[in-house]
C-alpha cells in the first residue's frame, strides 16, 4: 500500500494552462535517476484513495492546539474520485523513496493548514506524535506542499519510532506525491531520511511528466 500523509509547507504558484501536455507515465524516467544501489520498481493502476490515504492518529486522541483535529484527519483524496496512477518506488541506502503521479477525474483542492496548525502534536495513550511543514520545491507553474510526521508509540516496554516527510505538486487535474521514510532493518539503527533528494525526486518527477 502507498500510504500518503500530506499537510502543507506551502508554495504557491499560477495554475498550469489546461492545454499543457501531462503524461504521468512518464514518471517512469525518474527511474533512472536512481544508481545500481537501489532497488527500483513501477507500477500502474486505477486510482485507488485509499491507497493514498493519510496515516490518521488513534481514536481518543488530544490535539495541541486542540483545533487542528479537523486539518489532522483530512483525506488525501475523496473515496469517489475516478482515474489513474503511476508509481515508481526506490529502495536502498536505507531510505524508501516513492513518486506517485495521479490523473484524477476533476482537480482536488490542496488541504492547507491554518497558521496555527504548522506545526502541532497529538498523544493517545502510548502513542504520541508531531506534524509540521517543512520546505517544499519551488516548481514553475505548480503549487506545492511538504510535510514531516513522526509518531511514537510504546510496545513491549520500548518507544518505537517511526516518521516520513511527504512532498506535493498540484498541477490541476494531474497530482506528484513523493513520500520518503528510513528502511527499517533487524538489528540495525535507521537511516536520516535523504530529505535534498525527496525534493529533487518531485522537481525531477514533475518535469517528466510535462516532457
Amino acid at each position: 500500500m502507498l500510504s500518503v500523509g500530506v499537510v502543507a509547507g506551502c508554495s504557491t504558484a499560477e495554475e498550469p494552462p489546461s492545454s499543457e501536455s501531462i503524461d504521468i507515465a512518464k514518471i517512469g524516467q525518474v527511474a533512472s535517476t536512481f544508481g545500481p544501489e537501489f532497488q527500483v520498481t513501477e507500477k500502474s493502476s486505477g486510482l485507488d484513495p485509499k491507497a493514498l490515504e493519510n496515516q490518521k492518529p488513534p481514536a481518543g486522541v488530544k490535539f495541541e492546539p486542540a483545533d487542528c483535529a479537523e486539518f489532522a484527519s483530512m483525506q488525501t483524496l475523496p473515496d469517489e474520485l475516478k482515474g489513474n496512477m503511476s508509481a515508481v518506488i526506490a529502495e536502498g541506502m536505507g531510505n524508501r523513496l516513492v513518486a506517485i503521479a495521479l490523473e484524477t477525474s476533476e482537480q482536488v483542492p490542496l488541504n492547507t493548514p491554518t497558521d496555527n496548525c504548522k506545526k502541532f502534536s497529538y498523544v493517545a495513550g502510548g502513542t504520541r506524535g508531531t506534524i509540521e511543514s517543512v520546505p517544499a520545491p519551488q516548481i514553475d507553474g505548480v503549487e506545492t506542499l511538504g510535510v514531516h510526521r513522526v509518531v511514537q508509540a510504546a510496545m513491549n516496554g520500548q518507544v518505537q519510532t517511526g516518521e516520513v516527510y511527504s512532498y506535493i505538486a498540484h498541477l490541476g487535474d494531474y497530482q506528484v506525491i513523493v513520500t520518503a521514510n528510513p528502511l527499517v532493518v533487524p538489528d540495525k539503527p535507521t537511516e536520516p531520511v535523504d530529505t535534498a533528494r525527496a525534493e529533487k525526486l518531485l522537481s525531477d518527477a514533475v518535469a517528466a511528466i510535462r516532457s
